[in-house]
């Protein structure tokens, strides 16, 4: 249920108002170089302090648990926790009675029969996005020693430098996500005024993420259950908020001709990318290019109607706390560390 991938296995868990939130990840290889530090840049893209973005603020510092032994990995399961503490639990109390629009109050309350934690979301929370993006810093590391490794980092059995394999051919393999538009507009210079106007207005805003995975070789993916683009969606879709996923093309392709939507075939590889740099659900070489949509926040301050399970009656309902006028902000890293565990667990 909380677990994705079969032999570069994440395992998440905690509440968004409990103890801690955290990681383990199971098959990560040995000798990877790996320290508290290591995840400092990403975790600094995915949290708030922008414009548009929630109030809350943790410290989100990272706490290796297990997995590690000088500074490398060991090749057992890697455990990372983050420590929950500045929470406001009474915003979220009333919410059994009256569920909020968009949220999960309701469907994990009848799921779990009202055993769920419904504080700050929970375990539905988009904070569980923190322990995805360290699983990503792994995953990435993981890459980079499959594809590139610097020969320094490389051991052997006893902790001496190890040779790369005769005939070795080094990959490049690089991860990058950015937010091409945010509630429609394209135009980064209009986006400050978009959103203040927005919170000024009570209300949220969605956008659109393009991942482009550059330098991957031929051959990775599956057919069918677990293409590429299968296994890209299904851990694209587990962040909360993701409304849509479309490859190269995308949606245009359906209105286009074949001779239009096809990839011819050159030395190098294919000279155009209609198909997203996959074919068959094997990556062809060329960049897997996707796009992402983003949902606007449920949580906004305007007034919403809903139900009050308790009165049985209809109920206006403003929603306290602290929350962002558009997440998409905080989400490109979250899809390449989603991106970079799935490539992890194709290896």
């Amino acid at each position: 249920m909380d677990s994705f991938g079969q032999f570069f296995k994440v395992t998440i868990f905690g509440e968004s108002h409990g103890p801690a939130i955290g990681v383990t990840i199971d098959g990560v290889p040995e000798n990877i170089p790996l320290d508290e530090e290591d995840f400092a840049e990403d975790i600094a893209r995915r949290s708030p302090g922008r414009k548009g973005t929630t109030a809350r603020r943790e410290a989100d510092r990272p706490r290796i648990l297990s997995g590690t032994y000088n500074g490398f990995t060991t090749g057992a399961p890697l455990t990372i926790i983050f420590w929950n503490t500045n929470v406001e639990s009474q915003d979220y109390l009333k919410f059994d009675d009256v569920p909020r629009p968009g949220h999960a109050d309701l469907t994990g309350n009848i799921k779990f029969n009202f055993a769920n934690d419904p504080r700050g979301g929970g375990h539905f929370s988009g904070r569980l996005t923190l322990p995805i993006v360290a699983a990503g810093v792994v995953a990435r590391k993981t890459l980079k020693l499959h594809f590139n490794p610097d020969p320094e980092d490389l051991q052997d059995g006893e902790g001496a430098p190890a040779a790369l394999p005769e005939g070795f051919e080094p990959h490049d393999v690089q991860i990058h996500a950015e937010l091409l538009e945010i509630g429609g507009e394209r135009d980064k210079e209009k986006w400050d005024d978009l959103l203040d106007r927005t919170a000024k207005e009570g209300d949220s805003l969605g956008g659109i993420i393009e991942c482009r995975v550059e330098g991957l070789p031929i051959g990775y993916g599956e057919p069918f259950w677990d293409s590429l683009e299968s296994l890209l969606s299904h851990a694209i879709f587990a962040i909360p908020g993701i409304r849509g996923i479309e490859f190269g093309d995308g949606f245009a392709a359906s209105r286009m001709r074949g001779s239009e939507h096809n990839d011819p075939w050159g030395p190098e590889g294919p000279r155009k990318n209609g198909a997203g740099g996959i074919n068959g659900g094997i990556s062809n070489g060329g960049p897997v290019i996707f796009r992402v949509a983003v949902k606007p926040t449920s949580s906004i301050a305007a007034p919403q109607k809903t139900w009050n399970f308790a009165t049985k009656k209809d109920e206006i309902l403003q929603i306290r706390g602290r929350h962002d006028v558009c997440f998409a902000l905080r989400t490109p890293v979250i899809v390449e560390a989603m991106t970079a565990i799935v490539l992890a667990d194709l290896l």
